[in-house]
């Protein structure tokens, strides 16, 4: 009892120091609020209102419904040029595209031979021009099998791809930065919280009164982690009520409760990382430097970006004990999927074990400061 009194008082003190700290708090509250929205509005990766160019050589019915294809939101209405103003416009970064429609190309489908159009892609806006391809080469075929289909007497095409949609039917973009913007948030903020937490006890000389004080190691740990937990989660609560539910309109398929379960447990894993940082780091740059080290890995190979099987096996190996990587795909199963507790529970398990693995290390290391 006299343990967890110590722990509550010690708490108390973490969150009237915080709230002090007017500066760090304005930061928290712009993290999960600015940031996020930020990321779920401006952040979008989809195709839209793309310039393109086209280059009409066969001025046809067919090319002409080539070009009427690309519409928005997709593509701006297109500019017709000339084959040789295509440098310029790709060069001056005018144009993403430049669509060649060669002379004779209704003749040849009617004709049934090979025909082929040139697509000239300024590739350094790499997702528009990854996604755009995709998007004119479907326009394209599906003109031509329809210009076929109403024009000639041939069978069209034996094969008909149906594609549906889960989760995300219209593809929004706006759905998918905005949480993952969040699940990083809640991870650097945690870790941010309670280093600075330690960092700032060292500055100001306090943490030699908590040493001569009858405290134990594992209490000044546990109060920083279930006080600055405590701040992280609150914020994300209105964070994904606010702003995702309310700001951005993203629907939420799952239970909010449960994902604030699983970020509950995950806090428990990214706080004591953040003392472990704290109590190597000395001072506050040498703590932003060490966060740098820390934060980059786990926000691009725990999947939220990338998918983890797109990475080498040695990196989605290691990473399996990364919390963040498992809090990333039970994340994605609560929000967008709508799993339930029957689904995630073996991520939950996993975080714990995590958890207690960070959290044992930095205790003992912190204990060694101490004792130093």
């Amino acid at each position: 009892m006299e343990s967890l009194q110590n722990i509550w008082h010690l708490g108390i003190k973490e969150l009237r120091s915080l709230w002090q700290d007017k500066i760090l708090m304005v930061f928290v509250f712009l993290a999960f609020t600015l940031m996020i929205y930020t990321a779920g509005s401006a952040g979008s990766m989809e195709l839209h209102n793309a310039p393109i160019a086209v280059v009409d050589e066969d001025q046809t019915v067919l090319s002409g419904r080539v070009i009427n294809a690309l519409q928005q939101p997709w593509f701006l209405p297109p500019d017709i040029v000339r084959y040789d103003q295509i440098d310029a416009l790709l060069d001056n970064g005018s144009h993403t595209f430049a669509l060649v429609i060669p002379e004779g190309f209704e003749r040849d489908v009617r004709q049934g031979q090979q025909v082929s159009l040139q697509l000239n892609i300024d590739a350094t806006r790499m997702s528009q021009a990854f996604i755009g391809t995709g998007y004119i080469e479907s326009f394209a075929m599906n003109e031509v099998a329809e210009f076929l289909e109403s024009g000639s007497s041939s069978e069209g095409l034996s094969l008909e791809l149906v594609s549906r949609v889960s989760f995300n039917p219209n593809l929004d973009g706006t759905w998918f930065g905005g949480v993952m913007e969040l699940i990083t948030q809640v991870t650097l903020i945690s870790i941010i919280l309670t280093g600075a937490a330690l960092i700032r006890e060292r500055e100001h000389g306090t943490i030699e009164h908590l040493m001569v004080m009858p405290l134990r190691p594992f209490d000044i740990m546990a109060s920083k982690v279930w006080a600055n937990g405590l701040v992280v989660l609150l914020v994300a609560a209105m964070s994904i009520t606010l702003v995702i539910q309310g700001w951005l309109q993203v629907p939420i398929a799952g239970s909010v409760w449960l994902f604030l379960l699983g970020a509950l447990i995950h806090l428990f894993s990214t706080t004591a990382i953040g003392i472990l940082i704290g109590t190597v780091a000395r001072t506050m740059p040498q703590f932003g430097l060490l966060l740098i080290l820390t934060i980059l890995p786990l926000q691009l190979l725990s999947g939220g970006i990338t998918p983890r099987e797109s990475m080498p096996e040695l990196v989605q190996n290691i990473m399996l004990a990364a919390p963040t990587t498992h809090f990333v795909s039970m994340a994605q199963a609560i929000l967008y999927r709508g799993a339930g507790i029957d689904v995630v529970w073996p991520q939950m398990l996993t975080l714990i074990g995590i958890g207690g693995v960070f959290f044992t290390s930095a205790m003992l290391l912190f204990r060694r400061h101490l004792s130093v």
